[in-house]
């Protein structure tokens, strides 16, 4: 009860202690103090919380209940909880250095646990002294949503693994077809175009060159109804709970003709959730039923006392076994023809970029979204870069620098 002054101050619980998976404190409300080093305050600020309560699907707000340690018997008097957060600080410090000034998010999570080990949203500022002119700065829009579960974007060409499950599920012989691309598909008196002219290739060849005119091909075959239908499916268009934090839902919009060849591309009026794009790569790497990604690690009395906590919970499959065994050949083909593997070390990484277009004519947002086809580290991410331009070069190399240390991390 917030007006209870043995608990709260000026509304504002101050029992408890909110930490990092490896026990690093990020916040001790007893206090008022958070971690030492300001990047690493910066960078949690979105999973920790500010002071005056404005993120609201922050740890400080959302887990209240948690961090004071209530007992039915004996109250308050043991001084609120340590909850610890799945998030490796470190992870989220290089992951937020990365960024270098964009607005954006940068997610990794174990797609067999559902533990979310980097969790970044950009902008943001420093809890301990927060900036004065918050509302009217333009490098503070959105500063106190959660981009990562509460905000949706165009998805640009990471939609072209839906369009690509629907092909291989719904169009005959799809993977023994040839496509010509001569730099543009017209459809009626339109024409959607591609940056380069492709020529002949097989539906592998269009994914690696992220081919608009096979693409929006491909949504005129198979219709809006059924693009829609595996949106759906793969999970993009409906709110997911994060240990009880609900994410944006996503939008498919069913349009004419030319409006549908640019849906089945990642234009038009799609929008996707971070969050929930990220579930789908985890649910492409297992082959079925995703692990929900989940921000508790664990819970502990100030005696050190365990409590529980919600463990994993499985969400609904996406595509059958067969495509998302197809999807991972496709996935790995990207990096080993397009965006090279020398640019991810030894990762087994399997990948898709995405460079979406905005109304407003600035420069495209840059995706990058994938996972680790490795059992001992199975990773997924999603690194998405406001206005960033090229999905590949700029996300895919804040993708390669985070998982390369979260492998190294997992070793140790």
């Amino acid at each position: 009860f917030t007006a209870n002054d043995s608990t709260h101050t000026d509304g504002r619980l101050n029992m408890g202690q909110i930490l990092d998976r490896n026990g690093k404190v990020l916040y001790d409300a007893e206090t008022g103090e958070y971690a030492a080093d300001w990047i690493t305050r910066i960078s949690t600020l979105h999973a920790v919380g500010d002071g005056s309560g404005f993120i609201g699907t922050s740890a400080r707000s959302a887990f209240a209940d948690r961090l004071g340690g209530f007992d039915p018997v004996f109250g308050t008097t043991g001084g609120g909880n340590k909850l610890y957060l799945t998030i490796d600080a470190d992870l989220n410090e290089t992951a937020y250095g990365l960024l270098s000034g964009y607005k954006g998010v940068v997610a990794v999570y174990n797609y067999q646990t559902g533990e979310v080990l980097c969790m970044v949203s950009a902008p943001a500022y420093d809890p301990l002294y927060p900036p004065t002119d918050v509302d009217n700065d333009p490098a503070y829009d959105g500063v106190y949503m959660n981009r990562f579960l509460s905000s949706t974007f165009p998805p640009g060409s990471v939609f072209k693994v839906v369009t690509t499950a629907a092909a291989l599920e719904k169009l005959n012989g799809i993977l023994d077809r040839t496509f010509v691309c001569e730099g543009e598909y017209r459809i009626g008196d339109d024409v959607i175009t591609c940056p380069h002219v492709h020529g002949e290739m097989d539906l592998y060849g269009a994914f690696a060159n992220s081919c608009n005119c096979v693409y929006a091909q491909l949504a005129m075959e198979l219709g809006g109804e059924t693009l829609e239908k595996y949106a759906e499916e793969a999970g993009l268009l409906d709110a997911i709970a994060v240990s009880g934090l609900a994410t944006a839902e996503g939008s498919f919009t069913i349009g004419e003709s030319y409006e549908l060849g640019w849906s089945g591309v990642g234009q038009f009026h799609d929008m996707v959730n971070p969050c929930t794009m990220l579930t789908l790569m985890g649910s492409i790497a297992k082959e079925g039923a995703p692990a929900l990604p989940r921000l508790i690690h664990k819970e502990r009395s100030v005696n050190s006392i365990p409590h529980l906590v919600p463990g994993r919970k499985l969400g609904d499959a996406t595509f059958d076994k067969k495509t998302c065994q197809t999807l991972k050949e496709m996935m790995a083909n990207n990096v080993a023809v397009t965006y090279g593997q020398s640019n991810f070390s030894d990762l087994k990484i399997c990948a898709k970029s995405g460079t979406a277009e905005v109304e407003s004519g600035a420069q495209p947002h840059a995706w990058f979204a994938g996972f680790l086809d490795d059992a001992e580290h199975p990773l997924a991410f999603v690194v998405l870069v406001e206005n960033g331009g090229s999905g590949a070069s700029v996300a895919g190399n804040i993708a390669s620098q985070v998982l390369q240390q979260a492998v190294s991390k997992m070793g140790e």
